[in-house]
């Protein structure tokens, strides 16, 4: 079975959602964590994730963007400004507040799952699909794999 990881969106949607364990072909993101730790409701909830970062971390099961996934992480993002241009008549609108910066994580998880031959599990079908379409990523819609 190949390995997969689960997007930002599949955690706080699913909540409570446990990770499966470590014998599993589950890979958690240092990037889905980041975004989960920026989000914790308190200090207990951060902890929580950062012991599951440490964990991972000494495992080597973690996912970790490299150098090469940031250049490609700005290369997509560039090709997708350009596509959203030339679909809007040469006129960019102003995204919705934060949509750049989710984009770009969602770029970055992209580029290290891609790297380390992981699926992604998302609810965020549309962003990733759109990504997918410069980073030959495989993705899994979260309604089919949590039938």
């Amino acid at each position: 079975m190949p390995y997969f990881t689960y997007d930002t969106s599949v955690v706080i949607g699913r909540r409570p959602l446990v990770f499966p364990g470590k014998s599993s072909y589950f890979r958690p993101s240092a990037v889905v964590i980041m975004e989960l730790m920026l989000s914790a409701k308190d200090d207990t909830e951060r902890r929580v994730y950062e012991r599951v970062y440490r964990d991972c971390q000494h495992d080597e099961s973690l996912i970790v963007p490299n150098d090469a996934d940031w250049l490609l992480a700005s290369k997509i993002l560039f090709w997708l400004t350009r596509r959203r241009r030339r679909v809007e008549g040469g006129r960019l609108r102003r995204l919705d507040p934060g949509m750049s910066q989710r984009m770009a994580m969602d770029a970055l998880l992209a580029t290290s799952a891609r790297r380390r031959q992981a699926a992604i599990v998302t609810e965020n079908w549309n962003d990733f699909k759109a990504i997918q379409h410069f980073c030959n990523v495989k993705l899994i819609k979260a309604s089919d794999f949590f039938k």
